[in-house]
Formats: C-alpha cells, sequence, structure tokens
C-alpha cells in the first residue's frame, strides 16, 4: 500500500462514537457562495476484526429492513440468538485474511477514500465542489460526511452510491440513509442521485479495459470467464427488483465489447446468506460443474463491484478458488474491480459531471 494519505473530514469520526440527534447548524452570513457536495456512498466495514468490532456492523447491516425484509419479531430471536452469537468471529477470521495492515483497515476502506480523494483532485477545476465519503454501515457514516459537507457550505449534495446495478438492498437503503441524515437537519441540502450505471459506456469500455489488461498479464489463458454477481434472495427479485436484470445487462453488453460469446463469458451469483433460494446460477456450484466437466483454467471478475472487499478477495479470490481447485480445475484468476485504477476513476468522474450539469 502508498503512503497513508490525508483523511477527509468525514473520516475522522471516532469509530464507535454516538452521534448527534441533530446537526448543528453552523454559523454563517446569508450572503456566503454556497457550494456543491458530492458524497460517495458505499456498503461498509467494520472498525476491526475483533469480535465486538464485527458484531457491531453486523447488528447494523442485518437489522436492516431492505437487507432482511422479514419481520422484526421473526428476525430478531435468529440474529441475536444465531447470527450474532457466531458470525462476528468467522467473518473476523475472513477479514483478518484480507486487512490493510498498514493502515488498520479493510479494503474497502482504503479503495473507497482513494476514489474520493481522486475524484476532489479530478474536480479541481470546479472550485465550488467538495467531495465526502461515507459508508452506509459503519464509519465514516452517511451521516458523518453529509456534516462534513454542510460545515463546508454545501446547499446542494450530490450522492454518488457505488453500485452499478440498482437493488434495494444497495443503492435505495443508501439514498435511505442520506434522507435519515437530513430529517435531522434544519436546514436540509437539496438532494440528487447518481442513478445505476450498469450500462453506461464509460463504465462497460472501463470493465472491458481492465479485464483484457488482466489477461495479458496471465500465464495461462482461461477457457471462461464468469462475472460473479453479489446475489440477492430470489423472493425480493419476484417482487420486482430489478437488480437480476441489470447484472445481466451489464454482462451482455460486456460480452458485445469483447466480442465473444456466450459461453466465454457467463453471469453467476455469490455470497448468498440464510436457507431461501436465491438468484442463480450460483458462482460456488458453477465453478464446481465446470472442473467436474473438464475445464482446466477459468478467470472471476466482480462486475457488480466498484471496489475489492471481502466478498472479491476472500470469497472468490480464497473459497471459490479452492472450490474451483479441489473439484479438478488446474488454473484459477480473480480479476481485480476497477477500485480507485485509472479506469474506474474514469467512471465516477464521467457520471459526477454528467450529474452535476446545472449546479457546477
Amino acid at each position: 500500500m502508498s503512503e497513508a494519505p490525508v483523511k477527509s473530514a468525514a473520516d475522522k469520526q471516532v469509530p464507535g462514537a454516538a452521534t448527534r440527534e441533530t446537526i448543528i447548524p453552523a454559523a454563517r452570513p446569508s450572503a456566503e457562495p454556497r457550494r456543491v457536495g458530492v458524497l460517495l456512498v458505499n456498503l461498509g466495514t467494520p472498525d476491526g476484526t475483533d469480535y465486538k468490532s464485527m458484531w457491531r456492523y453486523l447488528r447494523e447491516f442485518l437489522s436492516d429492513p431492505r437487507v432482511i425484509e422479514l419481520p422484526k419479531i421473526a428476525w430478531n430471536p435468529i440474529l441475536y440468538g444465531l447470527v450474532l452469537t457466531t458470525r462476528p468471529q468467522k467473518s473476523g477470521a475472513n477479514y483478518k485474511r484480507i486487512w490493510n495492515t498498514e493502515m488498520d483497515e479493510s479494503p474497502l476502506r482504503t479503495f473507497t477514500r482513494g476514489q474520493a480523494e481522486k475524484l476532489a483532485a479530478a474536480l479541481a477545476d470546479l472550485p465550488d465542489v467538495r467531495v465526502e465519503w461515507g459508508m452506509r454501515y459503519g464509519n465514516p457514516s452517511t451521516r458523518s460526511a453529509v456534516q462534513s459537507l454542510y460545515e463546508q457550505g454545501c446547499d446542494r449534495i450530490l450522492i454518488f452510491p457505488l453500485y452499478p446495478q440498482y437493488s434495494a438492498t444497495t443503492t435505495a437503503t443508501a439514498n435511505d440513509q442520506l434522507f435519515r441524515a437530513l430529517m435531522k437537519m434544519r436546514e436540509a441540502p437539496a438532494v440528487r442521485s447518481v442513478p445505476p450505471y450498469y450500462r453506461e459506456p464509460v463504465y462497460i469500455e472501463a470493465l472491458a479495459r481492465s479485464l483484457q489488461a488482466s489477461l495479458a498479464r496471465l500465464d495461462f489463458e482461461p477457457e471462461m470467464v464468469l462475472a460473479s454477481y453479489h446475489g440477492i434472495p430470489k423472493p425480493y427479485a419476484d417482487k420486482g427488483d430489478p437488480y437480476g436484470f441489470h447484472c445481466e445487462e451489464t454482462t451482455r453488453l460486456l460480452r458485445e465489447f469483447l466480442g465473444w460469446d456466450e459461453k466465454r463469458l457467463i453471469t453467476t451469483f455469490q455470497s448468498r446468506f440464510g436457507a431461501q433460494e436465491w438468484l442463480q446460477p450460483y458462482t460456488d456450484k458453477t465453478v464446481e460443474r465446470l472442473a467436474k466437466e473438464g475445464v482446466k483454467s477459468i478467470a472471476v471478475i466482480n462486475p457488480g463491484f466498484s471496489v475489492d472487499c471481502i466478498e472479491t478477495l476472500d470469497e472468490i479470490g480464497r473459497e471459490v478458488r479452492d472450490e474451483f481447485l479441489h473439484a479438478g480445475g488446474k488454473h484459477f484468476a480473480h480479476i481485480p474491480c476497477l477500485n480507485d485504477s485509472p479506469e474506474g476513476m474514469d467512471v465516477i468522474e464521467t457520471l459526477v459531471r454528467r450529474e452535476l450539469q446545472g449546479w457546477a
């Protein structure tokens, strides 16, 4: 990792510290020039790999009614009686394998900070724009980032949920959290939200260029590439969540850009949780089947993740890799996410500049 960058105002929140119920308006002259805030929001991360940090993070995440669509009277006994007594220790061990020990944080936090800092530098030609970043779950919180933007004089905020494909479990709940913060404010800024970008040409091209560059560096040629997306329960899709369609469309457009056929690049879904059916085909079952059918070399890309995290680095890079090799496969590669790479930042900057039109 590179030398630790200067942390943003939103990043200075003390982990676990109580947040104020209301945001105190900053005293300022009414004629003061107004600014525009850009807020990058990612899913979230625990503050550490210890049991308490994991318990705190998982409780917030799994208590979100957009994530777990069960009545609390049915879900809470499971959450507190089973999940939060066993999962923190297991998840903490997984996080330890990928932890950025130099900065004592998860890669998701490192890369999201990097995206915000590089975006701020790219928008230097817009002097009235300020950039902050926050998490839906964990720290720095969305509320602290909103407060920072307000205190910098921003009366308009463009929120950028860092999820290419829309789902109520991701994009919608990130927007929910922003409006919860605004509900506590006496003078609430105007808001815009960057729409899902699953089919934006700049995004598809960035994925293609990143994939091509990564494949060129391998010492083998994959017979197949899997585009593995985080899954959602099938009942959510049955109720109208468009996420599955968005994922399929991203894969189709990426395949079209690369000039590949449907056998070379396929869609799968990972990270299922619980006993109910999720979107299929499942990534782990697919790699096992392919290996048993004689496929010896594959690569996996994660187009649904804006930055590398526990689901890409550990679940794909370790668990799925081991499943493929154990079933008879010989060569496996995980393609890094766009992260804060030049290709990834081109996507973010392009979309932000477009959505800021009329404001900046």
